[in-house]
Parts: structure tokens; sequence; C-alpha cells
């Protein structure tokens, strides 16, 4: 009972109410008058009494019973304070994704940042026993979720990612070695990061490499994805005058050090040209050795009252019984 919780506490106080009709019902009783006077009942002193006479009063114990839940039931009591601790196959994996400018060109449709958004969420729907956390990256680099099972709020999360959010350039080196930070506390058997950009490194103290070799010390395995079309790919520019007109702008990826990132790790570096290619990294991650992860967890608040309700209905329906058939009285 201390684990319980009432929604309407205030009803309770109707449970008073049954105090003057049980009151009423013991007064009723003791003068009640027979229908039909006898001169003696000497006859009778010595039978013994039926079981109607123990019963007699059961109709009424299982009215006010009856009576007394449906007031509990109304008030709304609720489980509610339980912890749980349980265990979940899964890995960790932390997405690092890239938010530059040139995540804004339209080679994908509608363009490479909401492409590698929505692939994402995608992947992470279909993963709901792995720990999954979000890291973001541009010119500087943040985390926008760390590892969690809520996988509501990371794909939240990552629909509210913008291009913009933080200063812009390519700072892949920041972003890996931020990821790598948010794995080197796990204890799971498998560690992953998948890193997505569409560029070069340009901006950052930590080189990309110095970042692969801490993660390789710390066990992590890092899938590479260059996202770009191969050549050139339309970018979306706003003049003075707010028309929106297109340019072509070199894809340039820096394919080797993403492809020594990935060796470097015992990974696998990906060119996604669509979207397809990124279905072939998350096929790869389901092959890893999934590792037993402690996840605990708040129950939310369940409501009580239906088997209080129940009960209730039995009470009325074995009070029926008896006043229509063992306690029946001929008027």
């Amino acid at each position: 009972m201390e684990n319980i919780t009432f929604h309407n506490p205030a009803l309770l106080y109707l449970l008073l109410l049954l105090a003057p009709v049980i009151v009423w019902y013991v007064w009723k009783h003791n003068h009640l008058n027979a229908s039909i006077r006898l001169s003696t009942v000497k006859a009778f002193s010595r039978m013994p009494n039926s079981y109607k006479y123990y019963l007699r009063h059961l109709p009424t114990i299982f009215r006010i019973l009856a009576i007394a839940l449906l007031i509990i039931a109304l008030a709304r009591p609720q489980s509610t304070d339980n912890w749980s601790n349980t265990s979940t196959e899964g890995i960790d994996i932390v997405i690092a994704l890239d938010i530059s400018g040139s995540m804004l060109a339209e080679d994908f449709k509608p363009n490479r940042l909401e492409a590698a958004k929505d692939d994402a969420i995608k992947f992470i729907s279909g993963r709901p026993n792995d720990r999954i956390g979000l890291v973001v990256f541009s010119g500087e680099s943040f985390t926008q979720c760390p590892l969690t099972t809520d996988h509501a709020v990371l794909i939240n999360l990552i629909n509210d990612v913008q291009q913009g959010m933080i200063e812009d350039g390519t700072a892949i080196g920041l972003g890996l070695a931020n990821a790598v930070g948010r794995l080197k506390e796990s204890t799971a058997k498998s560690k992953v990061i998948i890193l997505l950009t569409d560029g070069v490194n340009n901006q950052g103290e930590v080189p990309p490499l110095t970042a692969a070799e801490i993660g390789k010390a710390f066990g992590v395995r890092v899938y590479t994805i260059g996202v770009g079309s191969m050549g050139t790919a339309p970018y979306p520019f706003t003049d003075m005058f707010g028309r929106k007109s297109y340019q072509q702008m070199d894809v340039e990826i820096d394919e080797e050090v993403l492809t020594q990132i990935a060796h470097l790790t015992d990974g696998k570096y990906f060119r996604a040209v669509d979207n397809k290619r990124l279905e072939d990294v998350y096929g790869e991650i389901d092959k890893l050795e999934k590792s037993k992860i402690e996840v605990k967890e708040y129950s939310k608040k369940n409501e009580e009252y239906l088997p209080l309700v129940v009960l209730a209905g039995l009470l009325i329906l074995m009070e029926l019984l008896l006043r229509n058939t063992l306690l029946r009285n001929i008027p």
C-alpha cells in the first residue's frame, strides 16, 4: 500500500457517509417489530437457529462493502514510485552528424542534412534494445543527446537539429573525439560510432586520425560515411532580395582520411550517394555481437481501480442472489 497514491483523494471523505448508514441499520434491526404476533414463543425457545439467522446481515454487509469499494475506485488509486532494473540485449551507438553549411546541398532530397536525419531515425526505430546517442558537429561539436534507450526523446532531438546551430566549418576530428567521449565509460562489448560527413576536416584542434586512435584505445568501432553525389551538387543561395538560386559546387570528401579512420578502428567506410548506402551500414552493425546492458526504468503510474470495481460488482451480485434465493422474504 505504500506505493499506492490517489488521483482524487478528497473523494475518500465520502466513506464517512457510510458510518450513519451502519448506525441506522443497527438501530432499525434492534427496533424491528414482528409482522405476526404470538402469545408465547416458549415452544420455539429450544429450537436451533437456522443458517438464515446467521446469514441475515450478509446482504447489507455486501452492499456497504460494495459502496466503499466504488468510492475508493472513484478516488482513482494509482501505483507509483516503482523503479526496476532490467537487462536488455543491445550495443552502444553514437551517431556523429555533420551539420555544416555544405550539408544543405540538394543532391539528396530535400537536402543532405534532412536525408541523413531521416535515415538515422529509421535506423534508431529498428533497434529498440540499443542505447543510442547523438553528437553534432560543424566548426565546433556538442552532444545533442547522450546514450539513451528512450528513443522517442532521441528522435525528437534529431528532428530539432538544424544547420547553423553552431559555428560553421567541418571539424571531423572534434566531432569524432566528442563521440568517443560519450562511449569511453560504456561497459558494452560492442561500441560503435556512425560518422556522417560531406567534407574535409578544416577546423578543430583535434586531428581526425588522433581522435580515431583515442577511439581505438577505448575499443570503439567507427563506421564512416561520406555523404554526397559524385562530381558536383546543387547548393542553394539566397540573394539580397531574398530570391533563391542554385550554384553547382564541387563535392569534396576526404575519403582517404575517412577510410583510414574506419580501418584503424576495425570499422568500414561507405560512400553514400543515396539512402540505400546507409542501409548497408545498418546491416553491418546488426552483425555485431550484442551485450547485456542494465537499464533502470521508471514505471509510469498505473490505474488500480479496475480490481475494486470488479470486486464491488461481485459483492452486489452476491447480495442480489442472497436476497432472492436463500434469504428471500415472503411479503
